[in-house]
């Protein structure tokens, strides 16, 4: 009951962020981005998990997030110090993930690994001085992807099926926000990117 009133806010409070990136006020952005992740972060901190470790890494995780979302909304550029935060929330979800497998198989990994080349053929050459730290985070997000479907695969939890779900979902919305920065931007994009971002860290979380 609580998670699906937890989970009802969070789509509220996602509501009016969106609204807010194309018609303001800009403090709506401020109030509303953070205050969605922390619906997010609450309900990973009230469920239940097997295993506690993998419990505490998806909360870290959904943390280091939370501080990603706040670099990247202020007024000035901190998309490095955004991007580190993202990639470190990484980190900890595949510790997540990896705590439930017990062999990993090689050819999932494969359109995954296609995915990343493509996307970073299509950024590098807008990227300049960032072309190693988009490059590092493309293989920690595409890592991460893969072994949330290996957790799936092997523990066929309904739980890990969600968190798999939601790893792709991370993926897409991060494509979009790249896309969307470095290649050009247009009007769709932080719909797209938002919708898909909490929709990723609800179903991990």
């Amino acid at each position: 009951m609580l998670t699906s009133i937890l989970t009802l806010l969070a789509i509220l409070s996602a509501s009016i962020h969106i609204r807010a990136e194309y018609r303001g006020p800009q403090q709506h952005i401020y109030i509303f981005k953070p205050l969605t992740m922390v619906f997010i972060l609450l309900i990973a901190i009230l469920g239940q998990a097997t295993l506690p470790f993998y419990k505490y890494m998806i909360i870290t995780g959904l943390v280091f997030s939370l501080a990603g979302d706040v670099f990247l909304m202020l007024p000035s550029d901190r998309f490095v110090a955004g991007l580190v935060a993202f990639l470190i929330a990484h980190l900890f979800y595949i510790a997540a993930f990896v705590s439930e497998i017990s062999a990993l198989t090689w050819w999932p990994l494969v359109p995954v690994v296609i995915y990343g080349i493509v996307v970073y053929t299509i950024l590098a050459p807008s990227l300049g001085k960032l072309k190693l730290p988009v490059l590092a985070y493309i293989v920690v997000i595409t890592i991460m992807a893969w072994l949330a479907w290996e957790r799936w695969s092997q523990t066929g939890q309904s739980g890990a099926l969600l968190a798999s779900v939601g790893a792709v979902l991370f993926v897409i919305s991060d494509t979009i926000l790249a896309l969307n920065r470095f290649r050009g931007a247009f009007k769709p994009a932080r719909a797209l990117n938002l919708t898909t971002y909490f929709a990723a860290q609800w179903l991990i979380a």
